[in-house]
């Protein structure tokens, strides 16, 4: 069998499942293809299969009959859907939701997409994202939801000892410097951190800059010249995804965290990652995240809006030593165990009979 994924841009979440996924669907007799819309940077991580960027419609169409794929996947873009269908494509159809924005944004997408492309949709793939699966279920009844984790591959990213010794404990945090993100609150978090420890803090602000609006980023500067987290902070553009399990991992050995502020997420692909590495994780409970975080077991949460509680609990995975190694431990044991590449591969493939079967 072939697939073409479509995203929008080589970044993120989406991307780093797209890699992931390229290697665990090839053991299972899948062959992947990519295409995304457009590309910001000046590179692309590898995907150990083919990747297109297209934006023009015929063109994108041209390369699909050419190739002629047994089932193509949209993430989030239900737009195009429609303008496959016409093209008389006739294989299997999938809109996957990795994540959308707020609830509401989410609703208003979904209301929009049933417009669209009802119809033409054969199924939709969901990583167990609470919050998507019961608008899934509300706005596209008849529509077949297929749930199951994404895949992480602990043995391509995973912890690497630094052999070096820190003064400070790093906090790090991904994201873009947009609403959803929750950078805001991230820095107050910072700025009450830095005054429990007596200023022993380092912060690594993982970013793509080209996702974000240049007014959003100068509301950024101008709330860490406020919180004076200048000499704390060190911003990290665009680190290739094959470089972000050594910096994991130095979180790690550091004593420090991975910081989640995220107001609503699908799935937990950034906390997979850091838990691989060791690195302990607190979070907000941004629905996504519950199928890799539960509190005290494989990470921590703080109440959204709660600067202190989060500096509460996120002192406590500093200072407390067995607790942090117990959440350190489960944590890598749960990603092993229920993000496997081959589980989510048989996942797929079952998934891909089973609409073939009923077509």
């Amino acid at each position: 069998m072939k697939v073409l994924f479509i995203f929008y841009v080589p970044s993120g979440g989406v991307e780093t499942l797209n890699r992931q996924r390229s290697i665990a669907l090839k053991e299972v007799g899948i062959n992947c293809h990519f295409l995304y819309y457009e590309n910001r940077r000046n590179y692309l991580n590898e995907h150990y299969n083919p990747v297109f960027i297209k934006s023009d419609e015929a063109e994108i169409i041209k390369l699909i009959k050419k190739h002629q794929y047994d089932a193509i996947v949209i993430t989030s873009d239900f737009k195009m859907v429609p303008a496959i269908k016409k093209s008389g494509y006739k294989g299997k159809i999938f809109v996957e939701i990795q994540g959308y924005g707020s609830i509401q944004q989410t609703r208003n997408g979904f209301f929009l997409g049933k417009t669209l492309a009802e119809n033409d949709i054969d199924g939709f793939l969901n990583p167990r994202t609470p919050h998507i699966s019961v608008l899934l279920n509300e706005i596209f009844p008849k529509v077949p939801k297929y749930e199951f984790n994404n895949c992480f591959d602990c043995s391509n990213f995973n912890y690497k000892a630094t052999g070096k010794s820190f003064v400070q404990p790093i906090i790090g945090w991904v994201g873009r410097i947009e609403d959803n993100k929750n950078w805001q609150e991230f820095l107050s978090i910072c700025f009450l951190l830095k005054r429990k420890l007596r200023n022993q803090l380092q912060v690594y602000l993982f970013e793509d800059p080209t996702l974000s609006f240049p007014e959003d980023r100068e509301k950024f500067l101008k709330a860490m010249r406020k919180y004076h987290l200048e000499k704390n902070i060190t911003l990290l553009p665009n680190i290739p995804n094959e470089n972000m399990a050594d910096y994991f991992s130095m979180i790690s050995d550091s004593g420090g965290f991975l910081c989640s502020t995220s107001k609503i997420e699908g799935a937990p692909l950034t906390a997979l990652e850091a838990m691989s590495c060791r690195c302990p994780i607190l979070t907000t409970d941004s629905s996504g995240i519950r199928t890799a975080v539960t509190h005290n077991i494989t990470g921590k949460y703080y109440e959204i809006g709660n600067p202190k509680e989060a500096v509460k609990e996120g002192v406590e995975l500093i200072q407390n030593q067995a607790l942090r190694q117990t959440i350190i431990n489960n944590a890598v044991s749960h990603v092993k165990t229920n993000f496997h590449p081959s589980l989510y591969a048989q996942n797929f493939k079952k998934m891909m009979t089973s609409t073939l079967v009923s077509n």
